[in-house]
């Protein structure tokens, strides 16, 4: 390792989801010390962004936030062991999203210029791994199976993990039919008058209400869920109420008992054991009451439960000492 005696080592992370730019880094130690994220931009009225979109705002973002990160090396004297990236949205055959092209770009140059090890991961494994740091619960769970949740804009999935060591390998035992609980919540939020990405403002919104919320049937079978039409329950509620937090209430409330609904069907199946949840709706906190009732429930901070690539850094810290 080049540099000065007192300098110490670190690991580097990227991620470029379609919603953020992010880069981490963590110590040798696994404490993150920075994580350091970039919005992408959605204009006022708009529900996503196309990828070509997203790729570009990441393009664009990537100088910026290496920057910053060259700024962090230097002021706290640190030198870079390896670097991670997340290449793919999950570890399954054919995964693939424009998107993480510019993260696994700017990931490959900044360790081919300081001839540094490289390892590719997916963005659904980051999540997991964030989460369980940010749980407090990698020297737990990382012993034992678990169940846990990715939700988010992008995806609705409940995962089985097998811990292997540093790392770990997901199992798919449940996912959305249709569409995903993240777009649910801005396809209401927007309709609402809302900022994209819709979830803090309905979730202040929901919190506002002090009735009951309105309960619907939810749709789970075999651990399978359909979120396809409470876009229009909402709306339904909404011309009938007029009710801008009843209508908020009812959304968080469904996918909460569908979540519940998921995980007991799956343990029928492969026995009780603890859950995780991760993903940028899981940083929502009416939800987690109720989850917390009915599993052993862990949750990831907001800052570590959105897109951020700290879990890809934890994980590439783990490759590193494996292979060292």
């Amino acid at each position: 390792m080049n540099g000065s005696p007192d300098m110490k080592g670190c690991y580097v992370g990227f991620d470029t989801s379609n919603y953020t730019t992010s880069v981490a880094v963590c110590d040798e130690e696994g404490r993150i010390l920075a994580n350091l994220k970039a919005p992408l931009p959605v204009k006022a009225g708009e529900r996503g962004l196309r990828q070509s979109d997203a790729l570009f705002a990441h393009t664009k973002h990537l100088p910026g936030l290496c920057d910053r990160l060259g700024a962090l090396l230097r002021e706290r004297e640190l030198i870079p062991l390896a670097v991670g990236v997340s290449a793919r949205p999950r570890d399954v055959k054919d995964s693939y999203m424009p998107c993480f092209l510019a993260g696994v770009s700017a990931a490959h140059s900044f360790a081919a210029a300081r001839n540094l090890p490289l390892y590719e991961f997916s963005h659904q494994n980051g999540h997991v791994m964030a989460a369980l740091y940010s749980a407090g619960q990698i020297s737990r769970l990382m012993k034992q199976p678990f169940l846990a949740f990715h939700v988010s804009g992008g995806t609705t999935e409940m995962l089985l993990v097998q811990p292997k060591g540093a790392d770990f390998s997901v199992t798919l035992v449940g996912e959305t039919e249709d569409i995903n609980a993240g777009q649910v919540i801005d396809r209401v939020g927007v309709s609402l008058g809302l900022s994209f990405p819709c979830g803090r403002e309905l979730e202040s919104l929901a919190a506002s209400y002090e009735g009951t919320p309105y309960r619907h049937p939810v749709c789970v079978r075999n651990g399978r869920c359909s979120l396809s039409g409470v876009e229009n329950i909402a709306l339904r509620l909404r011309n009938e109420t007029g009710d801008a937090s009843a209508v908020a209430a009812f959304v968080f409330d469904f996918i909460g008992r569908t979540l519940i609904r998921m995980g007991e069907q799956t343990m029928e199946t492969y026995g009780t054991m603890p859950v995780l949840f991760a993903g940028g709706v899981m940083s929502n906190r009416l939800m987690r009451g109720e989850l917390l009732r009915h599993f052993d429930a862990y949750f990831a901070e907001p800052e570590f439960s959105a897109d951020n690539a700290a879990g890809i850094v934890l994980l590439c810290r783990g490759r590193y000492a494996f292979e060292k």
